[in-house]
């Protein structure tokens, strides 16, 4: 079991990268299609998660149990991005990032519906007033970055990453954190490799710009490889619920990222509706909140 300062260096470092992630996502789609962007990053992350496994020497198991975790595990990477990277036409960066704050509202849901965990009455009232937070942002009218039909991807990628956080611990493997990161990678880059077929036509013809490829190695090394080793390794650590609050820190940050470095100028009417949700999940948390004041992680 790490050391409480080990994983409160490792939550800190997760919360920068996903707060960065969204950018670097949109500007390594400025000169790629996003379905090739997500497919090359693929390919470059797995034979580097790979040389870091041999590197360490860490053991990646194949038997049926920790194929079916690497398998769940894929669905917060290749299955969530899919719909991230295609939400980048509708939405900017720092929305990408503050609708991956409702994860902790997704996995309160499936947790209510799927396995059977209670909510509080609190809780409830957190997600109700985050839907109505994200109802104001839906009806701000059809701003170029805000664009209803991105949310609606938003929504699915969300769903796909809270659900890979319940079937991870369901399943629990028992598989170091990196060799679990590797999988996921690996199953991920299959089912881009079964994407080519469907978007051949739209292969790069030109070296992408210097801010693309920067930025796609930043998606690959970070949010990739370090980010999903954080991940995983806080999965098998901390609750889900608990993991999802990492989602409460990064919006407001990601919206700075994004107003400071990509000039992304949102309406006020956006703006509250984005603090609306924000004070929504903060009544969601009240009670971890409460707990975390204890230092009981």
């Amino acid at each position: 079991m790490p050391s409480r300062l080990n994983l409160m260096f490792t939550y800190g470092l997760l919360v920068f990268i996903w707060a960065t992630t969204p950018l670097a996502i949109v500007w390594s789609v400025s000169d790629l299609h996003p379905m090739w962007a997500l497919v090359i990053r693929f390919f470059i992350a797995l034979p580097l998660a790979m040389t870091v496994l041999l590197f360490l020497k860490i053991k990646f198991p194949v038997h049926k149990l920790a194929l079916l975790s690497y398998v769940a595990g894929s669905f917060s990477l290749i299955g969530s991005q899919i719909f991230t990277y295609a939400a980048t036409a509708y939405l900017s960066s720092g929305l990408i990032a503050l609708m991956f704050g409702l994860a902790p509202i997704m996995a309160g849901l499936i947790g209510r519906f799927g396995f059977q965990q209670k909510l509080a009455g609190l809780q409830w009232l957190g997600m109700g007033t985050s839907i109505v937070g994200l109802a104001m942002i839906c009806l701000s009218g059809s701003q170029k970055h805000v664009q209803p039909i991105g949310i609606i991807l938003m929504l699915i990628s969300v769903f796909s990453y809270s659900l890979s956080i319940f079937l991870v611990k369901k399943i629990n493997a028992d598989v170091q954190a990196m060799a679990q990161a590797t999988g996921s990678i690996l199953f991920s880059t299959i089912i881009a490799v079964m994407i080519l077929p469907w978007i051949w036509q739209y292969a790069p013809t030109h070296i992408p710009s210097v801010k693309s490829l920067l930025a796609l190695v930043y998606t690959v090394i970070m949010a990739s490889l370090i980010a999903m080793f954080c991940y995983f390794k806080l999965v098998q650590n901390l609750k889900a619920t608990t993991l999802s609050l990492t989602t409460v820190m990064t919006p407001m940050l990601a919206i700075l990222v994004g107003a400071y470095l990509n000039n992304e100028q949102l309406s006020i009417r956006v703006f509250v509706g984005a603090v609306i949700i924000l004070f929504g999940l903060l009544l969601y948390f009240y009670k971890d909140l409460k707990m975390y004041r204890r230092l009981k992680i």
